[in-house]
């Protein structure tokens, strides 16, 4: 059993016999009265989000998942295919309930699938990919300011602020739970 301040962003839980993962999570501590922690959960069969605080000694079941490697095949009408590396099966996932990590996948991607009673619902994504940058535009010379930073393609079409010095070509690293650029590959 997780207690509530286990319920971190990316956690998966159990409510009502369905998988839940918890997408905002804020705690308030009430003085004497203990702490609250709201929560936002999305479902991982439908999609669906909803609002959920849990108090004090309150404990949620962890939901039980099983991680496979796969491979991202494609996108289309809304669908994303995968293929399991031990079996060979192809299988689909709602776009929308993984928006967030197609945008870090490229076809033939190796990624963990989270399944659910034997059914995909989520994908566990590494904390940082290294992806190749497509554009950068020239930062203005003398713009010395302060951090120099602009806006940014990489290779899957997702696009971030990074330091003024990136340009196309270069190899840069992401962090997958933020988004935000970690580092160029040396």
């Amino acid at each position: 059993m997780l207690g509530i301040t286990d319920l971190r962003k990316g956690t998966l839980i159990k409510l009502d016999g369905q998988p839940w993962k918890v997408v905002e999570y804020s705690q308030k501590q009430m003085g004497r009265g203990g702490s609250t922690v709201n929560t936002k959960l999305k479902n991982a069969l439908d999609g669906r989000v909803i609002s959920k605080n849990f108090k004090g000694a309150e404990k949620v079941a962890p939901a039980d998942i099983e991680v496979r490697s796969a491979q991202y095949l494609y996108s289309s009408d809304g669908q994303a295919f995968f293929m399991d590396d031990e079996n060979f099966e192809q299988f689909e996932l709602n776009s929308e309930s993984i928006k967030d990590e197609l945008q870090f996948l490229l076809e033939g991607q190796k990624v963990g699938v989270q399944l659910f009673e034997n059914r995909p619902v989520n994908l566990e994504m590494p904390n940082n990919l290294f992806l190749k940058v497509v554009e950068a535009p020239n930062v203005v010379k003398g713009d010395t300011s302060g951090a120099v930073t602009k806006e940014i393609v990489v290779e899957t079409g997702y696009r971030l602020r990074a330091p003024g010095f990136i340009k196309p070509g270069d190899e840069i690293s992401i962090d997958t739970s933020t988004g935000e650029y970690r580092e160029r590959k040396k």
